[in-house]
């Protein structure tokens, strides 16, 4: 016959069960509970994210909240493909991105696309 120890005392394994008064959630105010944990997940998979580049390009460019929906709609457009990395072509910006990562890696305008190469792209989706 097997034992389990929980919290120092051993209980026959045919006869499982907690002693009075122990709970198996955690009662520490400064962690979060798991609850809490997947909404965040859950909401990461549907938002995308801007590299510390991308923003900076952005701002310059004077994005404004409607550009970034239609930025996320690019990316679900791009994932229900199955892209890996694209580029977004929108209004005058051509938006270098990773699909598997959400994650818009720069920004560049129509000036500075003269004589460039994007690499390791698998999509163009335009917006």
């Amino acid at each position: 016959m097997g034992f389990r120890v929980i919290n120092g005392v051993a209980y026959p394994v045919g006869n499982f069960q907690l002693p009075k008064g122990t709970s198996t959630e955690k009662t520490n105010d400064n962690k979060a509970s798991f609850k809490d944990i997947l909404k965040n997940e859950i909401s990461k998979q549907e938002e995308y994210t801007l590299s510390k580049h991308a923003a900076n390009r952005l701002k310059e460019i004077n994005f404004t909240e409607d550009d970034m929906k239609e930025i996320g709609k690019g990316f679900k457009i791009a994932e229900n493909k199955g892209s890996k990395n694209s580029v977004m072509l929108y209004k005058d910006v051509a938006l270098i991105a990773s699909i598997e990562n959400k994650t818009v890696i720069t920004a560049v305008d129509r000036e500075r696309t003269k004589e460039n190469i994007f690499t390791n792209i698998d999509s163009v989706v335009i917006l």
